[in-house]
């Protein structure tokens, strides 16, 4: 069977990508808008994803990373970002391709997007490491599937009421 060439799911979570291309390229020349930060999720073992193994033991197959105070070199170009991140005191810094990204949401805009995984799903809830003043302050985030199976994304959840 031919591959379908207008594969529109594809296309959206490509499209959705580059939403955040965009931001983290803007981020990079100008620096955070007002009080914007981003929370960004990622597949720890896809191909392409560089961050020490010592990370990668301790926060298994899905990372959420928390860009707010203190972040350091961070660039993008069209394939995905580099930043550098504190963990435990010791400075690292990341490759993220946007292929390997999970979520994306800027809780100051209630503004969020989910895409869908480009290996298979992770079991495990993802855990954040949050890059600000206390690197040591953890905590877990659980990602919701729907129970259809769908990889729908409403948007109304992050719509200003």
């Amino acid at each position: 069977m031919a591959k379908d060439p207008l594969d529109y799911e594809v296309m959206v979570q490509n499209a959705l990508r580059d939403v955040v291309y965009k931001t983290i390229s803007y981020t990079a020349k100008n620096g955070l808008p007002g009080n914007h930060h981003y929370y960004i999720t990622f597949a720890t073992e896809h191909p392409g994803v560089d961050i020490p193994d010592y990370l990668r033991d301790q926060y298994g197959d899905e990372v959420t990373i928390v860009l707010q105070y203190e972040f350091w070199d961070l660039a993008a170009d069209a394939n995905g970002f580099t930043v550098t991140l504190c963990f435990d005191d010791a400075h690292e810094k990341l490759y993220v391709p946007y292929s390997a990204l999970l979520s994306f949401v800027d809780p100051s805009v209630k503004f969020g997007l989910q895409f869908s995984p480009t290996m298979e799903e992770p079991q495990e809830a993802a855990k954040i490491i949050k890059a600000d003043k206390a690197p040591d302050k953890k905590s877990t985030k659980k990602t919701e599937t729907p129970k259809d199976g769908s990889n729908i994304v409403s948007l109304d959840t992050f719509r200003k009421k």
